[in-house]
């Protein structure tokens, strides 16, 4: 049986579209999914450094800056004799975007000279990443050039006190290739300084890696979006990539509107079961339709039920964070087309829920962001039956219907007042329908029969902010998710310890997702939570420095109780935009900060021991947030 290989313990080191993944000690061998990608396929397989036909013995490795990770390693067999070693070497690799450098540096301090030669082995299996994903590569059949150049063979002698330099290259040519380097100034980079010390590195970590994500493709102009993660899904994924740059808002707009743009382009026409594309909506992912694997999806699928809500209410977003009005303005034909999903092909059954299923067998069983295939479970643990109507959906369809309205009025075109009219009867219709366990929290989805899958899960979360509940209501899913059995963990876990379900290793039934735990924190506090929210944020302060600062996929949703310190989910992708990007939605929600930059306002409810920030972008005015307050606004926007 073939099994997808594990990524945990692997470094990576990226600049989209490129990556390479290596094991600890910086060698690439040719096992599970270490290797150097390009565009979704492997084009490098191979690269183990020897001196005298023998490894280095690792000591450790550390990240150099975007694109860059440092190994270090010794020869003890080389140089003086006794317990210090002598001989060291510093392999620094370097990614861009057509391949790799590296440059590897002999030093020795041994008393007389060393002299030692050294290899490199490297192999190129061209292999794609579905069959890398898979465990099962098989026969493959294309070709890409692929060419490596530079010391890959050279006897050296190193000079006591001295040290030797070598270099060699891995580069790429692909005339298939979907994706490209984004360009420079998607977003600004803060300072941040505050009394926890781990949010500085967190949030440095977390841009070196989202500035090593950033893409675009040929038909974009330059547009920016950010790649969903390595190595599975170094693409674009409508749900991710709109998240992360919605998470991304208080660095500058222009990551959002590229964002908005590049999905823009490819929103649906026509209908197809296939692909599931409809018209008006945002697809779901983008992948290079020159390989062919069994099982992969179609090159453009839009097999997603939240995407195109997502896209509305970031152009809204964005255009109260201060976008340019004519670039908002310009992107309302799509506006009304996603409005249009949502009015004729969103419900199908004509219930007035939001629910997906896919007709062809071959597609996501799942289309929320929960999308393994036993994610929406009951709490005994039995299966939801399709079609599922997901909670967290209804409310970005709330969300998206009253910010599809404010954009329809405050650009002067009809429909506003129909999309109040729906939000209205959409909240009434979920309280109705929805809520369980005598009233203590929202159900995960209803299934096929409409019964509500009465789970736990953190799920209803995302309901905080949207409006779609009271204040009442969102008391009782703070005090639910606030409760051990949910935030027991290091950070959210996706299903309550009390569910048939729960497993602290599954994908989505008691794992933790960074971005998750981050959305849900943001909503807590936005509600006035503050106790409970500070618990998530301390979570996942405390999983980004278990996790050297680079918060993963996810993790296992083990209780603080039980461990130490979050245990790896053993799949689980890094970097991951969403969950880099989570890292600035925290700083947002520490300080509290809320733009609504057409009607010359900001609110500003700062959280206790919020940090001090400076470089922020606001109207693409560079703002600081000092000693309780924002400074640097235009004369035009108030504090409120």
């Amino acid at each position: 049986m073939s099994l997808q290989p594990l990524l945990h313990d692997l470094v990576p080191t990226l600049a989209a579209p490129t990556s390479a993944l290596s094991g600890p000690d910086g060698q690439i061998r040719a096992a599970g999914v270490q290797g150097v990608f390009h565009a979704d396929r492997r084009v490098l397989s191979l690269a183990v450094l020897r001196l005298d036909g023998r490894e280095p013995e690792p000591i450790g490795h550390a990240q150099a800056g975007p694109g860059a990770t440092r190994f270090v390693s010794l020869a003890r067999w080389l140089g003086n004799p006794g317990p210090d070693p002598t001989v060291r070497i510093d392999r620094v690799r370097r990614v861009r975007a057509d391949g790799l450098d590296e440059e590897i540096t002999i030093s020795s301090t041994a008393t007389s000279p060393v002299t030692t030669t050294v290899t490199i082995d490297t192999a190129s299996d061209l292999a794609p990443i579905e069959a890398v994903k898979s465990g099962d590569i098989g026969q493959v059949k294309d070709e890409i050039p692929v060419r490596v150049t530079g010391d890959l063979e050279r006897t050296v002698t190193i000079l006591p006190g001295a040290q030797v330099v070598l270099r060699w290259s891995l580069d790429v040519d692909d005339p298939h290739a979907v994706m490209f380097p984004g360009p420079r100034g998607a977003f600004a980079r803060p300072t941040i300084t505050g009394p926890d010390r781990r949010l500085p590195r967190l949030v440095d970590q977390s841009l070196d890696d989202l500035t090593a994500l950033r893409l675009t493709t040929a038909i974009d102009d330059g547009d920016t979006f950010l790649g969903a993660g390595v190595p599975w899904y170094l693409t674009l994924f409508g749900r991710d990539s709109l998240w992360a740059a919605r998470m991304m808002l208080p660095l500058g707009t222009d990551l959002a509107v590229g964002t908005l743009r590049v999905l823009a382009r490819r929103q649906g026409s026509k209908i197809d079961p296939e692909t599931g594309e409809a018209p008006g909506k945002i697809m779901h992912e983008l992948r290079r339709s020159d390989v062919q694997v069994d099982g992969r999806l179609p090159a453009v699928y839009y097999g997603t039920i939240d995407a195109t809500l997502l896209w509305i209410s970031l152009l809204h977003d964005a255009w109260r964070w201060g976008h340019d009005p004519a670039g908002i303005e310009a992107l309302l034909p799509a506006l009304e087309a996603a409005l249009g999903w949502l009015a004729d092909h969103a419900d199908p059954d004509g219930d007035g829920f939001l629910e997906y299923l896919d007709p062809t067998g071959r597609g996501l069983a799942n289309q929320g962001w929960k999308d393994s295939h036993d994610a929406v479970r009951f709490h005994d643990g039995r299966l939801a039956d399709p079609p599922i109507a997901l909670a967290e959906v209804q409310g970005y369809a709330y969300r998206a219907a009253l910010d599809g309205a404010a954009l329809l009025d405050a650009f002067g075109r009809p429909g506003g007042d129909r999309w109040r009219t729906y939000a209205g009867s959409l909240s009434a219709r979920f309280r109705a329908a929805f809520w369980v366990a005598d009233g203590q929290y929202p159900a995960l989805a209803l299934d096929r029969d409409k019964r509500p899958v009465d789970s736990l899960t953190s799920n209803i979360g995302h309901l905080l902010g949207t409006g779609l509940l009271t204040g009442e209501e969102e008391a009782r899913v703070a005090a639910a998710l606030g409760s051990a059995d949910m935030s027991g963990g290091y950070g959210l876990r996706t299903m309550s310890a009390r569910d048939g379900g729960f497993a602290p290793l599954s994908y989505h039934c008691g794992s933790v997702w960074a971005h998750d735990t981050a959305i849900v924190a943001a909503g807590l506090a936005r509600g006035g939570f503050a106790a409970e929210a500070g618990r998530l944020v301390d979570g996942l302060l405390s999983a980004g420095e278990a996790f050297g600062f680079r918060l993963p996929e996810l993790y296992a949703g083990d209780a603080r109780d039980d461990i130490g310190r979050p245990m790896p989910y053993p799949a689980s992708c890094h970097p991951q935009a969403w969950s880099a990007a989570a890292a600035v939605l925290i700083v947002q929600s520490l300080l509290g900060l809320d733009p609504d930059v057409p009607n010359g306002v900001i609110r500003l409810r700062p959280l206790p021991d919020a940090p001090t920030v400076t470089g922020l972008r606001i109207a693409g005015y560079p703002v600081d947030f000092t000693n309780g307050t924002l400074t640097g606004l235009p004369s035009t926007i108030r504090l409120a």
